[in-house]
């Protein structure tokens, strides 16, 4: 597994299907120099942990975005396939009144970049092409600050949730280290107290 914290986000131009619409060569590229962008991939369309993260994602989209952080969704199925998810209502397994950008990774290679992709492929002796469980998204997920670096990741295996609250905190904790200066210790919140980054500054954190 890669570790892309602290090295600049992998690019790359595809298909998204964001509300109701298709749109080509969407790239994150646009969001250099103007938002944050919480990156998440999830294994496939239609299924049943994934709806529930993709539903809170939405629900939580206000307050992404007063943080001035974009959400992004990608998962290995195709353009057409989010589409239909989007257009099918809640209530029969559908994403209805999911806003945020999905990207269609229909070719692997986005899942691939960010080393996020179960199953393997390889060529046999005899030249076949051999699959190996199945080449679907782990849970993953890239917090990408304005320039373009990953700052941080974390990868869930397919049964597991993610936690929205844990990716809240971890963008106020960045935000709240690049605006002040200070690091923020373990199960930090915004408004806690943070610290300096020296023996004093833990000191003084820790005698409060």
């Amino acid at each position: 597994m890669s570790v892309l914290v602290g090295k600049k986000a992998p690019t790359f131009s595809a298909k998204a299907v964001i509300g109701e619409n298709i749109v080509e060569n969407f790239s994150l590229e646009q969001f250099i120099g103007k938002k944050y962008v919480v990156l998440f991939f999830y294994p496939k369309d239609f299924t049943f942990v994934c709806p529930t993260e993709l539903h809170r994602f939405q629900d939580e989209i206000k307050e992404f975005e007063s943080r001035d952080v974009a959400v992004v969704g990608c998962s290995t199925d195709s353009e057409f396939s989010h589409w239909a998810w989007v257009n099918t209502p809640k209530n029969k397994g559908g994403i209805q009144g999911v806003t945020y950008p999905l990207v269609a990774d229909i070719n692997k290679t986005i899942s691939e970049a960010y080393d996020v992709l179960a199953g393997t492929d390889t060529v046999n002796d005899d030249g076949d092409y051999v699959v190996e469980g199945e080449l679907v998204a782990y849970r993953g997920l890239f917090l990408i600050d304005r320039d373009g670096v990953v700052r941080h990741q974390v990868v869930n295996d397919m049964p597991l949730g993610r936690s929205i609250n844990e990716c809240l905190r971890v963008v106020d904790a960045l935000q709240h280290f690049e605006q002040h200066g200070e690091v923020c210790p373990m199960d930090w919140q915004k408004g806690d107290d943070a610290m300096t980054a020296d023996h004093q500054g833990v000191s003084d954190y820790l005698s409060k």
